[in-house]
């Protein structure tokens, strides 16, 4: 089972054991039911919602604990084998069991967030740092320009990113330093909508002038957060300062 393999359908495969992992777990553990308590089992059950909610999604997690709950109380309360519950305390334990189940589950996907987020923004920072790093040596401006489309279009999740030194035609929707999208005189959603299209800009300005701009070419309906957008902007103030150097020297 190759890497990419499991890379592709890895979701599919925790959906799947979030399912069929608890009713396995409490199907081993109705043969021993008359030696440990049940609250014992519903911890056993907890630990299975955990494992799933650590390597999944929040959808798994929330799967995982429906079903553990479902199971526990077919497998583990009297009456045994039927979807019902005759002892209070049982009542108490399984809808314990559920809502523990929800609380790991928001609890691991929230650490799960935080990671990605982490993990981002230390590629923004090399990003940056790369292009910075370029751009104080004695390169081609070209170089530089062609480096800042490349890293635009990685970070943006573009088509396609060209650098344009006059800006002229129709206005076109235009990211600003605060990562807003200002898209026919109004804030666009990007966060969920995406860059409109079917082209975008991103103003070279030093100072106030404005020496060219990158026009974006955007995926359809992909969602670009604020972040990457104040980075993309960023990124261009770098060109737009290698350009002001060159517009000087010339």
């Amino acid at each position: 089972m190759t890497t990419a393999f499991l890379a592709k359908y890895r979701g599919p495969m925790v959906l799947g054991v979030s399912l069929v992992a608890p009713v396995t777990v409490a199907a081993v553990l109705a043969a021993f039911r008359g030696s440990f308590v049940n609250t014992a089992a519903a911890l056993v059950l907890v630990a299975v919602v955990v494992a799933v909610a650590v390597t999944g999604s929040r959808v798994a997690g929330y799967l995982a604990s429906i079903s553990a709950a479902i199971w526990f109380d077919f497998f583990l309360t009297r009456p045994y084998e039927h979807f019902a519950i005759s002892h209070r305390a049982d009542v108490e334990t399984t809808l314990s069991l559920l809502v523990v189940g929800v609380i790991v589950t928001e609890l691991a996907a929230r650490s799960h967030h935080h990671a990605r987020v982490s993990s981002e923004e230390s590629e923004f920072v090399a990003m940056l740092r790369d292009l910075t790093d370029l751009a104080s040596r004695p390169v081609p401006i070209s170089e530089v320009i062609a480096s800042t489309s490349t890293s635009l279009t990685q970070l943006l999740h573009l088509r396609s990113c060209r650098f344009e030194t006059v800006i002229e035609g129709h206005p076109l929707a235009r990211l600003l330093a605060d990562g807003t999208v200002s898209h026919v005189g109004f804030e666009w959603p990007a966060d969920s909508l995406g860059i409109p299209g079917p082209e975008a800009e991103i103003l070279t300005e030093w100072r106030g002038l404005a020496l060219g701009r990158f026009i974006l070419t955007p995926t359809p309906g992909w969602p670009v957060s604020v972040e990457r957008r104040i980075v993309a902007v960023a990124m261009a103030g770098v060109a737009a300062a290698t350009l002001n150097v060159a517009r000087r020297v010339a």
